[in-house]
């Protein structure tokens, strides 16, 4: 589904991804973990196209296309979704409104006419109650007055609703008490299935205990410095990370 080679990326004269490899499989859930600074979030905005960042060599490629060809909107149409670590607020736009905008333009992509409006609200509904979302959600403004994990769980509402191919959760669980990340963990595991992927970026284990990864990744300094399975994020809750970064600094230099 996603492969990725050689990819480097830099923002302001600084590159900050140094040739990153890495490939996504469908069915397949990949975690990514490093210290902070290490690139994590600024791969996940170079794959959904966030033009702040100038890709200097390599290939993203998804279901064979080029994403570096495609704009972000194309990007996300085609299947890419990112989960912001800090959502942002859009006042005088409803939650219902801003989904229903984003499902039609997508169908309006792929040839479809736009959903009916009982069809919507159903399918809004269904995937509230899996998220343990009150109704009223959907009448209030896009993230504004909303709490942190408040914010998370409209995110991976919008996830289940536009059912992408791959999806790219940045940091999910900064600032979730340990309830609200059981449920936000809960609705991104009932959403996997063989058709799509997921890229989990974290700093902690504790969320790969409700999410379990297939592949761990570590990445350092811009590069994926080791690799495993579920396994190596309990070797880096118990030893750190300077255990494998000083290995790496070793090798590449600081």
């Amino acid at each position: 589904m996603l492969k990725i080679e050689n990819l480097k990326a830099v923002v302001d004269g600084v590159e900050i991804l140094k040739g990153i490899n890495l490939s996504v499989n469908s069915g397949e859930v990949h975690a990514i973990m490093g210290p902070n600074g290490s690139g994590k979030s600024t791969l996940s905005s170079v794959i959904a196209g966030d033009e702040t960042y100038e890709v200097s060599s390599g290939s993203i490629l998804f279901d064979d296309d080029d994403l570096l060809d495609l704009d972000p909107d194309q990007r996300a149409h085609k299947g890419v979704f990112l989960s912001f670590q800090y959502p942002v607020e859009i006042p005088g736009i409803s939650v219902s409104n801003f989904i229903k905008a984003a499902i039609t333009e997508k169908r309006k992509v792929l040839g479809l006419d736009p959903m009916p409006a009982k069809d919507l609200l159903w399918k809004m509904r269904e995937k509230m109650d899996l998220l343990n979302m009150k109704p009223g959600y959907l009448s209030r403004n896009m993230n504004e007055g909303f709490s942190g994990g408040e914010k998370k769980r409209n995110e991976i509402f919008q996830m289940a609703m536009l059912e992408p191919k791959l999806a790219i959760l940045d940091e999910t669980d900064s600032g979730l008490d340990i309830d609200a990340l059981k449920v936000v963990a809960n609705g991104v595991n009932k959403l996997k299935n063989s058709n799509n992927a997921t890229i989990v970026i974290t700093h902690y284990q504790r969320l790969l205990d409700y999410i379990v990864p297939d592949y761990v990744h570590v990445l350092h300094n811009g590069r994926i410095i080791k690799s495993g399975g579920k396994e190596l994020a309990h070797q880096l809750e118990e030893k750190g990370y300077d255990w494998i970064t000083k290995l790496a600094d070793e090798k590449w230099g600081s």
